[in-house]
């Protein structure tokens, strides 16, 4: 059942957005060569704690996850898409990585990701980052009032095949509230005009993943959560809480 949040509530969502923005940040600027992560993950659960905000990942087991997750953030190194686990791994110089982070705060949730690099920068990570960040400006400006989800999809697809990336088809945003998951399921690709009408209220967390190599497969990691891209090649994940509003998209998980 999909959701329809008042004003008040987007301004709850707001508040938890807040929490995970500032978690993301605190992430970004602990990493470095060297620091393992764990560290970011503890990062990460400090600002959370300061917050008085509980995190919806901590200990969250959909059907696919043979165990519970064990950390406040997902951290996908290099070929890794999402779900990576905080392990003793330490950073290395030119490391692509993409945190993912939630945060629950008095009954409302708010869930974002960002990818950067770590050290010196392959150009071609920053141009893999840079398309993901465009496809999610994209799919964020389609959601508007009177459009459809597919209207997102299409426009994040749109620019995923013109920088030649690859996007796993069954992966993708979803709707957002009281909890992390919620109705409707938002694909990273689609056709326009169709699926659920987006209407003023709607909470949809829009969160393209790119695969520099092109193609769209993907394997499960031993650790039954880690996804990676098939062909080894880099991927980047980028998301944000967005809220459709009749003055626009709102996004709801910024500083």
């Amino acid at each position: 059942m999909v959701e329809i949040k008042s004003d008040k509530d987007l301004d709850g969502m707001r508040e938890a957005g807040r929490v995970v923005a500032r978690a993301l940040a605190a992430v970004r600027e602990a990493a470095a060569v060297g620091v393992s992560l764990r560290e970011l993950d503890q990062a990460a659960r400090a600002v959370l704690d300061e917050a008085g905000a509980r995190s919806p990942f901590l200990g969250y087991r959909p059907s696919f996850a043979p165990t519970p997750f064990p950390a406040v953030i997902c951290t996908s190194v290099n070929d890794a898409l999402v779900h990576g686990i905080p392990t003793g791994y330490r950073l290395r110089d030119g490391d692509l990585v993409s945190i993912d982070c939630g945060a629950e705060l008095d009954g409302w949730t708010g869930d974002a990701a960002i990818s950067f690099t770590v050290g010196t920068p392959r150009p071609a990570d920053l141009r893999l980052i840079e398309a993901t960040g465009r496809a999610l400006a994209a799919g964020i400006a389609a959601a508007v009032p009177g459009n459809r989800v597919g209207d997102i999809s299409h426009a994040i697809g749109a620019v995923a095949g013109a920088a030649g990336c690859g996007m796993p088809a069954d992966f993708g945003g979803h709707g957002i509230g009281r909890r992390m998951h919620e109705d409707p399921h938002v694909p990273n690709r689609g056709r326009p005009g169709r699926g659920y009408p987006l209407r003023p209220g709607l909470a949809l967390a829009i969160e393209p993943m790119l695969m520099a190599g092109g193609r769209d497969a993907y394997r499960t990691a031993s650790d039954g959560w880690t996804l990676r891209t098939l062909d080894g090649s880099r991927a980047a994940h980028i998301e944000h809480t967005v809220a459709v509003t009749d003055q626009g998209p709102r996004i709801l998980t910024l500083l």
